[in-house]
């Protein structure tokens, strides 16, 4: 595998553009590029995770998203990470090898999810498998053990993963446990793999404890205010980046008590930069107007920081 760019800062998890009857449309991807990068500062993204309802879509629709931000982020985006897990192993290969094919600059693996009796040992056996349809790009391990179900440690599978699967780059680590990321950090003492968290309200403190960055939903619209968040804590002002921490949770806390998912998320993303994201695929049902009308106000509040 050829030396890459370090993935590192905010990764956006994607969300599906869709039109009004639940079909996928390509034909806005250009333009969610260019709004990234030139609006929110984001250069890194997550394609078809769980924002972009990848278990939703099938195969060929994946493919098709894939070949999509690949063509349009090319020479405009750092990394393009196309996550290609599924439940079905050969499903999840031919994934992992599509994206290989289109060059994309990675892929992430979450774990197939029915089964929930699955064992570490299984596990990897599994993602090795995956992995080994694209082995000249990096594999990142996606743990999201709140909807997967399955409970193996972070740290658990760091031991020996690098020796089993020689792509293995690291984690998005999108769970609150910080007991286990910091231990994952520890045994990470070389910075030899990237580790990126995935819960936005608490991107602060991951930092402080060693993350390389994070990927979230959140940063497709709040990219700029996390970006400032990142500086200042680069720059060591942590009062600065806390006042930045506090404000992002605000509004965040705000939407989650209203409920907040990918339906949500859409409905603010079409909020915040025009773009239509349309409705989410069955069985979620779209945001309500109610939520809407609700959200926008407390949103203009994040984008018009004080802090900043």
């Amino acid at each position: 595998m050829a030396p890459q760019k370090k993935l590192q800062g905010l990764v956006a998890a994607t969300i599906t553009p869709m039109t009004q009857n639940g079909e996928i449309n390509l034909s806005v991807i250009g333009q969610y590029v260019d709004y990234l990068v030139n609006e929110q500062g984001v250069k890194n993204v997550f394609v078809n995770g769980t924002t972009g309802e990848g278990l939703s879509l099938s195969v060929q629709e994946r493919k098709q998203l894939a070949e999509e931000w690949v063509a349009k982020g090319k020479d405009k985006l750092d990394h393009i990470i196309i996550h290609v897990g599924a439940l079905s192993l050969p499903e999840s290969k031919g994934l992992a090898k599509h994206a290989a094919k289109i060059r994309a600059d990675g892929i992430a693996i979450i774990a197939p999810s029915f089964f929930k009796q699955v064992n570490k040992d299984g596990l990897v056996a599994f993602l090795r498998d995956v992995a080994s349809e694209a082995p000249d790009i990096p594999f990142y391990y996606y743990h999201i053990p709140p909807l997967t179900g399955i409970q193996i440690c972070a740290e658990e599978l760091l031991d020996g993963m690098k020796e089993q699967i020689p792509t293995f780059q690291g984690l998005k680590f999108s769970d609150k446990d910080l007991l286990d990321f910091g231990r994952c950090i520890k045994k990470n003492n070389q910075g030899q793999l990237v580790l990126l968290y995935g819960v936005d309200e608490q991107l602060l403190s991951a930092l402080i404890m060693g993350a390389d960055g994070a990927v979230g939903s959140t940063y497709n619209y709040l990219g700029r205010a996390s970006n400032l968040l990142l500086e200042a804590f680069s720059n060591g002002d942590n009062v600065l980046a806390q006042k930045y921490q506090f404000s992002i949770q605000e509004f965040l806390g705000f939407v989650i008590a209203q409920g907040f998912g990918v339906a949500q998320t859409k409905a603010v993303m079409t909020l915040v930069s025009g773009i239509l994201m349309g409705p989410p695929r069955l069985p979620l049902l779209s945001a309500s107007e109610e939520f809407i009308a609700k959200v926008k106000a407390r949103l203009e509040s994040v984008r018009n920081c004080p802090h900043s």
